[in-house]
C-alpha cells in the first residue's frame, strides 16, 4: 500500500464530471494478515477483481476521469459490503476456506481498512460532486461452484435508481456488446458502495461489471478504458 494507505486517488477531482470507483482494484495482502491461503488465489476473482486497476487507470491518465482504487484485496476486507455484512471477512469465497478470516478480529481489519476507505471516499467525492459514479468492477465468466455460464460481457447493477444505468445499457449495446441487468446477482442484492454513496445523496452511478477475460491484457484495458469513458460520458450528458 502507499503511504500505508488503504486507497490510492488518481486525478484531479475537482474538476471532474466523471469518477471512477473500483473496490476490488488490489490483490495486497499485508504481511501481517496471515490468510492461510495458496498464494495463487491471489491472482483469481477472489481476491482481486482482475483488469480493472488498468482499466481505471487509463481512465484517469487518459480521458481525465479520476479514480478512487482499493489498494488491498477483498479477502482481507471487501470493501463491497456494508460493515455489519457477515462476509465483510470472507471466511470463505467460491468455494476455497480462507482459514485466517475464521474468528479474525473483524473490527481491527474494519478500522484499519474499511472506515479510512470509505472516509476518504465520501470526501473525495463532496468535493468532486461528479454528474456521474462510475463503479468499475469485472467478474469471471463461470464460478468455480456454478455450472452455468454468466451470458453478459458488461452487466449493470443497481438499486433503486436506474436512470444511468439503462442509458448504459443501451449505449454498450449499440457498439455490439452482449449487455443487460447483471447475473446471477443485481444491485438490489449487492450495491453497497453506491448504495451509500451514490444514492444516498442522490447521485448518479453506474456499476459496471466486465468480463474479466475481456480485460486481461494491456490492449484490452486500453480498449476498455476508451469505450467505457465514452459511455459515461454521453451517459453524463443524457442526465443533465
Amino acid at each position: 500500500m502507499i503511504d500505508g494507505l488503504p486507497f490510492k486517488q488518481i486525478g484531479d477531482v475537482t474538476q471532474a464530471e466523471v469518477v471512477c470507483v473500483a473496490d476490488h482494484a488490489s490483490n495486497l495482502v499485508p504481511d501481517d494478515v496471515p490468510l492461510g491461503v495458496p498464494s495463487e488465489l491471489l491472482d483469481l476473482h477472489i481476491a482481486v477483481d482482475i483488469g480493472v486497476k488498468g482499466v481505471a487507470t487509463r481512465m484517469a491518465r487518459q480521458y481525465g476521469i479520476p479514480a478512487h482504487l482499493a489498494q488491498i484485496s477483498r479477502l482481507v476486507v471487501d470493501l463491497h459490503r456494508e460493515d455489519d455484512h457477515a462476509a465483510v471477512v470472507p471466511a470463505q469465497s467460491d468455494g476455497h476456506i480462507i482459514p485466517g478470516n475464521i474468528g479474525a478480529n473483524v473490527a481491527s481489519r474494519l478500522d484499519r481498512f474499511y472506515h479510512p476507505y470509505h472516509t476518504a471516499l465520501a470526501q473525495w467525492l463532496d468535493a468532486a460532486q461528479p454528474k456521474l459514479i462510475i463503479s468499475l468492477h469485472s467478474f469471471t465468466p463461470k464460478l468455480e461452484t456454478s455450472e452455468t455460464a454468466r451470458p453478459w460481457d458488461v452487466g449493470l447493477l443497481y438499486n433503486q435508481d436506474d436512470r444511468a444505468a439503462r442509458q448504459a445499457i443501451r449505449l454498450f449495446s449499440e457498439l455490439g456488446l452482449n449487455v443487460g441487468d447483471n447475473e446471477p446477482y443485481s444491485g438490489k442484492q449487492l450495491n453497497a458502495t453506491m448504495n451509500r454513496h451514490a444514492e444516498a445523496h442522490g447521485r448518479y452511478y453506474c456499476a459496471i461489471e466486465v468480463r474479466q477475460d475481456l480485460i486481461g491484457t494491456r490492449a484490452d484495458q486500453a480498449r476498455w478504458a476508451t469505450m467505457i469513458a465514452d459511455v459515461a460520458g454521453r451517459v453524463a450528458l443524457a442526465l443533465d
